[in-house]
């Protein structure tokens, strides 16, 4: 990718069309990407009065948004830098059964990304990032019931009952600690301590391998690619257009608008966002973001149960969520730092087979369908990048790692206000993505 000034005009030879600009706040702004944090960013600009173009490389969710455990659990939302990920890490080099994986190769990038990681895995540095999340971990529900107000039709879910599950009590003590350190610094975590034989009158899909569980209350689910869908549905009706197997080659900053090219043709626009989760860095690289965005590519595939579970199931050690779609039950987990254009790697789901079949009965794990993989973007710190860059009319939107179903309808929310006031909300400060 060039690296011309920003003023420098492009030297495509596509036409480009021309924005209309109205002074003061930006008119007409282009989305790039059609995830769940592209499309609710989308949908509150458009709350605003903004008219808004939205171009999608492949599909409306067809990345991270469409395969995930669809989790809205505050009390789970964490900065993903922390000792025992650090720990997990170590053990993961060669073994791709473990949890989280790191295949060993000559990736500049990659390693980069992990040296700075690796750095932030302390107490005291996760402690200082969770203190950033609890304002937008306070306030993510709530974007969900504006957007459901405003016609985004497919509901969200009471997980109830929203069971972490454990083979003895001694492996749920970490997770204790973490929730009281979360506690004291703000953050709401409202939850109940079962042994195994409470959790499995509870929930009668669990085995007798569960020897201790803790039930999370007041968090909430949903099925991702029907939702997302939805969600593109509703910003369509507003007027919005979605471009999808659009992919965005540059984007240039031409003095009093953005220009957007794609292989047809240029646009121009009185602003951008940048959304385009594990890719984000090819776009926004020239406006000042450096902090590497790292694929932590996740599996996930569903099969038939005899017995559906009433609600979400999470396996701490084994980092394997379970949650009720329909009459299929969606297996997701791992994370596996590689390149978010690699194949699937079918010893990945084999890995999520052999953690999930002793803990959960009637699973038909020879009917598997849906097979996923995907690339959350992560970031070093564990922070997501949301705001403005170098340029008064490139925004970023990305970087929320494992958390942007949950946290993408209140980060559309933020930027929204950001973009057309010109003022950074308080919640964004700690996100900022020249940090």
């Amino acid at each position: 990718m060039s690296h011309l000034p920003h003023t420098d005009r492009p030297s495509w030879p596509c036409p480009v069309e021309e924005a209309h600009t109205e002074r003061g706040r930006p008119h007409r702004i282009a989305v790039i990407g059609a995830g769940m944090v592209g499309l609710a960013t989308a949908w509150f600009l458009q709350e605003r009065g903004v008219e808004v173009t939205i171009f999608e490389r492949r599909r409306v969710a067809a990345g991270s948004s469409w395969g995930n455990a669809g989790w809205l659990a505050p009390a789970l939302t964490t900065p993903l830098p922390d000792p025992a990920v650090l720990r997990y890490g170590m053990r993961a080099v060669a073994d791709p059964s473990s949890p989280v994986y790191l295949p060993i190769r000559a990736d500049l990038r990659l390693w980069r990304f992990l040296l700075g990681f690796a750095r932030r895995c302390t107490a005291r540095q996760w402690r200082r990032a969770m203190e950033a999340y609890v304002t937008v971990n306070d306030r993510a529900l709530d974007a969900f019931d504006e957007l459901g107000a405003g016609g985004v039709v497919t509901p969200t879910h009471r997980a109830d009952p929203f069971l972490l599950c454990f083979p003895h009590e001694a492996d749920r003590r970490d997770l204790l600690e973490e929730f009281e350190t979360m506690r004291s610094v703000g953050q709401k975590v409202d939850f109940e301590v079962l042994d195994g034989a409470a959790a499995r009158r509870l929930e009668p899909a669990l085995t007798e391998q569960v020897g201790a569980a803790v039930r999370l209350h007041g968090q909430r689910y949903i099925n991702p690619p029907a939702y997302v869908r939805a969600l593109a549905d509703a910003v369509r009706a507003r007027g919005a257009t979605i471009l999808e197997d659009h992919e965005i080659r540059d984007v240039r900053d031409v003095g009093d608008h953005v220009a957007v090219h794609s292989e047809e043709n240029g646009r121009r626009f009185d602003a951008v966002v940048v959304a385009t989760g594990a890719w984000l860095g090819r776009l926004t690289r020239r406006f000042g973001i450096r902090r590497p965005v790292q694929a932590g590519r996740g599996y996930s595939f569903s099969v038939p149960t005899r017995q559906m579970p009433a609600g979400p199931i999470y396996l701490p050690a084994q980092r394997v969520a379970c949650t009720p779609l329909g009459d299929r039950l969606r297996v997701a987990g791992m994370m596996e730092f590689r390149r978010p254009d690699e194949p699937w790697d079918p010893r990945r789901a084999r890995a999520l087979v052999d953690a999930v079949r002793p803990f959960l009965g009637g699973l038909e794990l020879g009917d598997r369908h849906d097979d996923w993989v995907g690339s959350r973007p992560c970031t070093p710190d564990g922070l997501p990048l949301i705001g403005r860059t170098t340029s008064p009319r490139v925004f970023a939107a990305g970087g929320h790692g494992m958390w942007g179903i949950v946290l993408g309808p209140l980060t559309g929310q933020l930027l929204a206000e950001a973009i057309t006031t010109g003022r950074t909300p308080s919640a964004l400060i700690p996100f900022d993505p020249l940090r």
